[in-house]
């Protein structure tokens, strides 16, 4: 059993930038973040391989966001930058412990979510 906890977050101005976290209780392959905004689909943001080496994201994202993991403390970051009213949401990082042959941009890819974190950018 991983426990992922979240923190950062909170209400930025439109052009702001905010950096979020993710702390595992234990070791994890790949991590990714979501987002899920009220009246919109979960949307996947970024995921990085374990060793960091491998990123990847979300085309509509447009390089605004970067996702990092540090390994010595377990956390992985998302760092969001010239937020937009539009990235309004409620921020998931996720975590996989064995690979299901899922892709990495599937939510059932991953065995173990964050609490969540409310992200409100204002115009």
């Amino acid at each position: 059993q991983v426990q992922l906890v979240q923190s950062g977050g909170g209400l930025v101005q439109a052009g702001g930038s905010l950096t979020l976290s993710c702390a595992a209780s234990g070791r994890t392959l790949g991590m990714a973040w979501f987002r899920h905004a009220p009246g919109r689909q979960r949307q996947f943001l970024a995921f990085t391989s374990r060793s960091g080496g491998n990123s990847y994201y979300a085309d509509f994202l447009k390089g605004r966001f970067t996702i990092s993991r540090d390994n010595s403390k377990n956390t992985v970051y998302l760092q969001m930058n010239s937020l937009e009213p539009e990235d309004t949401a409620v921020y998931y990082c996720a975590a996989e412990v064995s690979n299901n042959g899922a892709a990495y941009y599937h939510a059932r890819r991953y065995n173990y979510w964050g609490q969540g974190t409310q992200v409100t950018v204002s115009s």
